[in-house]
């Protein structure tokens, strides 16, 4: 079983949030995750992300791979996810 790190879309029609999770990588987008990591907000005036690094960071040592989009989204916010890859 290989492990992803990606997102998770939640919301209304046209009023989308991300919900960045840890999933098997079979799953669907919107199936059961193992664990929640944080969220992402692009339609607010002000783009929010929360992420909770060391929950991340351990999820990276245990062989957990980033999703194209998550990488993107932590370059961009300066969380820096080349640093915490192994």
């Amino acid at each position: 079983m290989s492990v992803k790190i990606r997102l998770k879309r939640m919301g209304a029609k046209k009023r989308p949030y991300y919900r960045i999770v840890v999933m098997n990588s079979m799953s669907p987008r919107d199936g059961k995750a193992i664990e929640e990591l944080g969220y992402y907000h692009p339609v607010e005036k002000q783009k929010q992300i929360k992420i909770k690094e060391d929950r991340m960071k351990d999820w990276i040592s245990k062989g957990a791979i980033l999703s194209d989009t998550v990488k993107m989204l932590l370059n961009k916010n300066n969380l820096n996810a080349k640093s915490q890859e192994v």
